[in-house]
Order: C-alpha cells, then sequence, then structure tokens
C-alpha cells in the first residue's frame, strides 16, 4: 500500500519485539497484529484486553472468533488475519516463519502483502535482515539488545536444576517421562504440548506462574513468544521430528528456545540433561545470538485461477520467478487438493468457479487430528459432499453423529488430547458460517465440548504430573522452603478436595485422593468466568462485582486515575493462584470495559476534525465521567467555534452556561457505573448518586466538589444537583429575571424550601456553593 511506512523490527529473544509493536499498535486508531500461534494470540489478546477490555478488541484464530461490535484493534494468528480488513497499523510476529516447509508461504504472503494504512511492522529473527533488505528496500530496519544476558551452564541432571526451569523435549512420550522424573524426585510440573487447548494450556501455564510448581515441562511450542517466568532452559533433546523427518535442531531454532529463559531485565541460561551435550561452538554462538542468515523464503502465488480444478493445481505450482523465494510444494492444503482431484465424484461436483473455490475452501481445513493423511482427505471428501449438494450446508445428523462421539470427557490424557484435536476440526467448521445451518449453535456446542474436555484434561495432568503423596518432600526439604507456604488444616478443609486449579499442597492432603466431580465443577466455573462476556459479569454503586450466579467475584479499587480503576479479588480461598490470576485478569478487562461502556457516548460519537478548544471540552468531560462545571471549561468555552459548538451539539453533548454534560450518562445505568467508580477512587470519601428520579441531594463536609460533579450532580449552594436540572433551573431563573419564591423554586430543586434560595442563587452565580453548611436531609424525589 503506498504510504504505508514498513519497519522490520529485528533482533534475539528477550528484546521487547512484540511488546513494542502492541505499544506502538495502541498509539494509533486501529490495529492489527498476526501471531504464530493460537496460544500466543490468545496471550497478547488477554494483555491488551486487560489495558482497553473487551469492547475494543477482536480475537480471530481458525476456531475461536471473539469480535465485538466496532473493534479497533485485531489480534489473529497469521493464518487467520482478514485480508481486506483496512486498519492504520499492521504487524506480522516471527516474520522468519516464512521459511518453513510447511506454513511459510503464508508468511511470505503477509511480507509482501499486508499493510497498514499508515504504518506497518514485521518482528522476527535478526537472521530476516538481508532478505528482507532484498525485497522490501525501502523498509527501515530496527534493531535492540537482548534485555538481559543468556548464559549457557552446560549439561545437569534433572534432579539437580534450578527452580524456575523449563525442560524443553520434542515427543509427547520425552515430555512425559520428564514430568514423572519430576513428580517422583521435585514435586511435579506443569506440562506445555502444542496439541493442548488453550484452556488447559492457560491452566497448566497459570500453576507454574504463580509458583504452585517450580517446573514446566514443554515442547518447542514454548520459543514461539510464549512468556513465562523462566530462569533456566534444558534441552532434553536435541533431535526433532518435523512432519516429515527426524532431524536435529538448527541453530536458530536452538537459540529460539534457549531465549526463553530470562525475561524482561533479569538474566537466563540455558543448557542440556545429562548426559545429553551441547557442542561449544553452538553453545558460543546462541550465547552471541549468531545464526546463519535465511537466504530462502517459501512462497506460492495467492492469486488463484478457480474456473477449474486443474487450472487451480497449475496455480499452486506457479513459480515464483525469483530465485530469493522457494515454491511451496508440502503445504498440505495443496496435497489434500491434489489428492481429491484424483476422485472422478469430487470432479463431477466441483463444476464451474464457486464450486472450484468451495473446495479449496474445504482443503484448507487443517489436519488438527494428524492421523494418517488419508484418513484426514476421506474426511473433506465426505464434507465436501454434503457442502456441493442440494442442501449446500453439513448434515446436521451426520455432524451430530461425529460430534457426539467426541463428547466423552473420560479417559487418559493422549485420549482427552486425541478427542481435543478431533473437536477442533468441527469447531473450525462451525466458523465457516454458511457451511452449517445454525453456526452460532454449533460454535457454543463445540467449543462447550471443547471446554469439558480441557478441563478433564487439565484434572488428569495434575493427577499425573503432580506430586501426591511424600515422593518430593526429601528433595523440597533439601531446598529449603517453597515460594508459598503450606495451607493450613483450616485451609484445606475450605478447598475444593479435588479441584485441579487448587493449590497443590493440598493433593497432598488424605481427602484430595478422594476423586469426587466437584473438581472438574469448579474448574467449569473458573474458565466461565475467564470467557465471560461483559454482560455476564456485573457491578454494584459500591463497586462489588459478582458473577451471573450471584457469586462474589472481587471489588474495584483505586487505580492510577478515575478511569483507570483496579480490581480486588475476593476471597475464593478453594481456588489456586494461578486460577486466582486469571480471573484477577478478567476482571481488570470487565473494569476498562465498564469505563468504555460508560464513555461510549463521549468516544463513539465524538465528531472528528475539532478545534483544540472542543477537544479540551470532551477531555474534560470523561475526565469527570460526563459532567464538567462551566467555571473549570471557561478557557475552552470562550474559545469554542460556533461550527465546533454545533458538531459538540449535534453528538449529544450539552455545553451549558453553568455546566458541561452529555444526557446519556446521566441515565439509572450510568449513574450506578460512575457511582462504581467513584467509590472505587475515593472509597469512603465517594457520594453516590441517588438515582435519576432524584435531582438533588445534600452534600457532605467528606466528598471533594469534584467527586459530585462526577458522580453528575455538581455542588450548588448546599446541595448537590443534577446537571440537567441545574442548566433548566438557570434558564428558568434567567427569564423570569431573577430567583422565583421560594417554594417554587424547591419543587424544581426537590429541595427543602429554606435551602432553595441558596441553591438558586449559586446556580445564577451570585454565591459560593462552599459558603453553605451542609444539611443532614436525606435526598428528595422530583
Amino acid at each position: 500500500m503506498i504510504g504505508s511506512a514498513v519497519t522490520a523490527v529485528l533482533g534475539p529473544t528477550n528484546t521487547g519485539k512484540t511488546h513494542r509493536a502492541v505499544e506502538r499498535m495502541l498509539e494509533h486508531e486501529s490495529g492489527m497484529i498476526g501471531l504464530p500461534l493460537r496460544l500466543l494470540a490468545r496471550e497478547v489478546y488477554d494483555r491488551i484486553t486487560a489495558r482497553l477490555g473487551e469492547q475494543r478488541v477482536a480475537l480471530v484464530t481458525g476456531e475461536e472468533k471473539r469480535i465485538p461490535r466496532r473493534p479497533q484493534y485485531w489480534v489473529c494468528t497469521v493464518e487467520a488475519m482478514p485480508r481486506n480488513l483496512e486498519v492504520e497499523f499492521v504487524a506480522v510476529d516471527e516474520i522468519q516463519l516464512a521459511s518453513h516447509p510447511q506454513r511459510g508461504h503464508v508468511f511470505t504472503e503477509r511480507l509482501l502483502d499486508a499493510r497498514g494504512t499508515k504504518e506497518t511492522w514485521f518482528m522476527g529473527a535478526a537472521s530476516m535482515q538481508p532478505i528482507i533488505a532484498e525485497l522490501l528496500p525501502a523498509a527501515r530496519i530496527q534493531s535492540f539488545p537482548r534485555l538481559s544476558r543468556l548464559a549457557f551452564a552446560g549439561a545437569e541432571k534433572l534432579a539437580r536444576l534450578p527452580q524456575r526451569s523449563a525442560i524443553v523435549a520434542f515427543s509427547m512420550q520425552e515430555v512425559y517421562e520428564v514430568a514423572e522424573r519430576l513428580r517422583a524426585t521435585r514435586g511435579g510440573a506443569a506440562v506445555v504440548l502444542g496439541a493442548l487447548s488453550p484452556r488447559t494450556r492457560n491452566a497448566q501455564v497459570a500453576m507454574f506462574q504463580s509458583g504452585e510448581v517450580e517446573y514446566i515441562v514443554a515442547t518447542d511450542a514454548i520459543g514461539m513468544g510464549l512468556n513465562l517466568d523462566v530462569k533456566h532452559v534444558a534441552f532434553a533433546a536435541l533431535r526433532k521430528f518435523d512432519g516429515r523427518d527426524v532431524r536435529d535442531l538448527e541453530a536458530a531454532e536452538i537459540g529460539q528456545i534457549a531465549g526463553r529463559a530470562g525475561r524482561y531485565t533479569s538474566d537466563g541460561s540455558f543448557g542440556t540433561l545429562a548426559p545429553l551435550t551441547l557442542p561449544q561452538g553452538l553453545a558460543n554462538a546462541v550465547e552471541a545470538h549468531r545464526f546463519p542468515a535465511v537466504r530462502r523464503l517459501m512462497w506460492r502465488n495467492a492469486d488463484l485461477d478457480t474456473s477449474s480444478i486443474d487450472g487451480l493445481l497449475a496455480s499452486l505450482r506457479r513459480s515464483p520467478g525469483r530465485r530469493s523465494l522457494v515454491l511451496q510444494e508440502s503445504a498440505e492444503d495443496a496435497a489434500a487438493l491434489a489428492r481429491l482431484a484424483q476422485d472422478p465424484a469430487i470432479r463431477a461436483r466441483a463444476q464451474g468457479p464457486e464450486a472450484v473455490e468451495l473446495l479449496w475452501e474445504v482443503c484448507r481445513i487443517p489436519d488438527y487430528r494428524k492421523l494418517l493423511f488419508e484418513s484426514h482427505v476421506a474426511l473433506l471428501a465426505e464434507i465436501f459432499a454434503h457442502l456441493a449438494g442440494p442442501r449446500a450446508w453439513i448434515d446436521e445428523a451426520w455432524m451430530d453423529e461425529r460430534v457426539r462421539e467426541i463428547d466423552d470427557p473420560a479417559g487418559d490424557i493422549d485420549t482427552l488430547i486425541a478427542r481435543i484435536s478431533a473437536i477442533r476440526t468441527w469447531t473450525y467448521v462451525s466458523h465457516q458460517g454458511r457451511w452449517v445451518k445454525d453456526p452460532a449453535a454449533w460454535q457454543e456446542r463445540t467449543s462447550a465440548i471443547e471446554d469439558r474436555l480441557s478441563d478433564a484434561l487439565h484434572e488428569r495432568l495434575v493427577q499425573r504430573f503432580v506430586e501426591k503423596s511424600g515422593g518430593g518432600n526429601k528433595a523440597r526439604a533439601a531446598q529449603g522452603p517453597t515460594r508459598k507456604p503450606a495451607p493450613t488444616r483450616a485451609e484445606l478443609r475450605a478447598m475444593d478436595k479435588a479441584n485441579p486449579f487448587g493449590k497443590l499442597a493440598a493433593l497432598k492432603a488424605p481427602q484430595a485422593r478422594e476423586a469426587g466431580g466437584a473438581s472438574t465443577d469448579e474448574a467449569r466455573w473458573v474458565e466461565s468466568v475467564v470467557a465471560a462476556r461483559h454482560a455476564a459479569i456485573g457491578v454494584d454503586e459500591s463497586g462489588r462485582v459478582t458473577f451471573e450466579d450471584g457469586r462474589e467475584l472481587g471489588r474495584l479499587v483505586r487505580g492510577s486515575s478515575l478511569l483507570l480503576p483496579d480490581v480486588k479479588l475476593a476471597a475464593l480461598l478453594e481456588l489456586g493462584a494461578g486460577a486466582r490470576a486469571r480471573i484477577t485478569r478478567r476482571l481488570v478487562a470487565f473494569a476498562r470495559d465498564l469505563v468504555e461502556e460508560l464513555c461510549a457516548p463521549l468516544r463513539a460519537h465524538a465528531p472528528r476534525g475539532l478545534g483544540a478548544a472542543a477537544r479540551g471540552i470532551l477531555y474534560q468531560l470523561e475526565q469527570g465521567l460526563g459532567t464538567a462545571r462551566a467555571e473549570d471549561a471557561a478557557a475552552q468555552i470562550a474559545e469554542l467555534a460556533p461550527e465546533d459548538r454545533d458538531k459538540l451539539a449535534a453528538a449529544g453533548i450539552v455545553v451549558g452556561a453553568r455546566v458541561l454534560y452529555v444526557p446519556a450518562m446521566l441515565k439509572g445505568p450510568a449513574l450506578s457505573r460512575r457511582s462504581a467508580l467513584v467509590a472505587a477512587f475515593a472509597g469512603a470519601k465517594a457520594p453516590r448518586a441517588p438515582g435519576p428520579s432524584v435531582v438533588s441531594m445534600p452534600i457532605t463536609r467528606i466528598a471533594e466538589m469534584s467527586l459530585h460533579t462526577a458522580v453528575g450532580y455538581p455542588v450548588f449552594g448546599p446541595r448537590a444537583v443534577r446537571a440537567d436540572v441545574v442548566e433548566k433551573v438557570f434558564a428558568a431563573i434567567e427569564e423570569d429575571g431573577g430567583l422565583p419564591p421560594a417554594g417554587k423554586l424547591a419543587g424544581w430543586l426537590g429541595c427543602p424550601a429554606k435551602e432553595a434560595a441558596k441553591v438558586g442563587a449559586a446556580i445564577l452565580g451570585e454565591a459560593r456553593s462552599e459558603a453553605a453548611a451542609p444539611e443532614p436531609a436525606s435526598a428528595a424525589k422530583a
């Protein structure tokens, strides 16, 4: 896109590339960031929504779409990035994956074609610098030093690894073996596999991050930017199966994984599990972040010919015509198309551009199950037969039969992982919209099944890989006290007996061995809170936050400003630290959404092209939660251009003689939200809005005048008067040429007659509000 500045931010791990990109995106009015993993996309989404709330941020992956009504920012997997979405800023992370044998062509396409209207960033390894300079000669190359030192620690036995270590293996069997040994000698470990659902992965990572376990065993998925509190990375193997062959790890791959150690300014180390050793030359290269430059990127033609199957196949095989680009020949979707093209029945149905495009969409269903390729192709053939048939959607009974057989939380770890992989296929299908008769219902159903399977899987992982009794006590005693003290007997009695999110020390207690159904129920409740829509969480005028089932979650408390409250979690003693941290993140996002919802009349309808004075008025109104005193904005009002005054009025903003206010923010729900935010900020000194039918209320000495204004009732004389009533009374007094009789004025103001004259005079500007003494009268209704 002409005019879009392109920047390549390149360098080793822990240079803050993704963080910088997110911060830069949020400086723009709109943006989109593409990430290499569904798990990483969810992590970044969680981080952004904790700042902005969920109403301004969309999450789009192959199997999950959380899209609010008017999102400003989009967090996506690279494959799922909407192609025709116009945003100011676009970023793609881990751009070195453009050389990946299977996925590389997607990253290369984004490198060559994805652009923001104002700015575009590509983040990745420094080894990409030469080829980016060749392909994008106008791109600006930026690099930053690693924020911490990474040192080689040699080989070490598993029993002697330091706490906060991540052990990396490259097969599920290796992961299981290492985790079993850690349970026996060190009390247990969290487990992260690429096949885990985000729900299970988040629960496992939360255990490690909160200190419930001191070790994590993972596959190389850990190397793709997942941010963990890891001090040491130990390689349990240096060979991996890449989908085609078992091969040695490349130096850059080792560096990417080892770089997970030492986050931000904390130094980290890496090594191997004895007796495995790492050649010293390779270790030196990892320490110095020196790796061979990427010279070739995978490429595939994006301008496809869908006039026929043969035309589509030919266009997919078109040569890139450039030496630095290599034709992608091993992509899963193209292989599936080539196989289906051999089926006469498929060819008979795929006649014409529309049918060929549909076939190609079906071929792009990922092979989540990773069974025999023939099994995946057979499933694709069945799906296409349904979609190309007379109904043009998948038969519900046929799909129901396949989904129902997956919906079983019984079984061991491998069985549950296989079922989660299988349900992901149907989740993907349900998100294609026109492929199923009732997309929303199928999405809800498949998501619920994945949730149930994920909860059961997390429970099995805890049961299998976390010490239940005895085994690690000696090792722990030798290490000294752990990060968290063991719970007391009273705490144990208060905890769910087999809660997989509970403090892991509780698993040592005899009652924890009494397997019961309560644990899964509690885990599901935690996940229902974490995944809840905004409307499922409520807040009262005191700032108390509750879930839709009535259970208290916490409170809003004072943050850095009135518009940025913090949250304090309720006791929830039955939950472990990991689960509590995840609920806290959700509540922070809820607090941001609360402010966004309240300020929507100001933010959503604020006219563009306003002058400085008008922008200053909007700022003051936002800082006052929708109300400001005219005397505090006198300078801006004096400089307000007539056309800007008209624009503000058209947007529903009243610039009055005595107050500025937004009528929509004086209604019942808005007043309640304002009271909650003021209560969080001011605590016991906070006034509360009395309700929309009450036009004034007595003031108290302990509340600041600005707090009354923030709840929509600025102070005039001895009372706080609702902003719109202030303007109505002022206009009536002006029209009458002076203060009316006390009884009439008291009726307008909803206050005792003896106070009416003082309030009226203050509104008229003939007396100052602080001269009147407050009275303990109760709020009067109009």
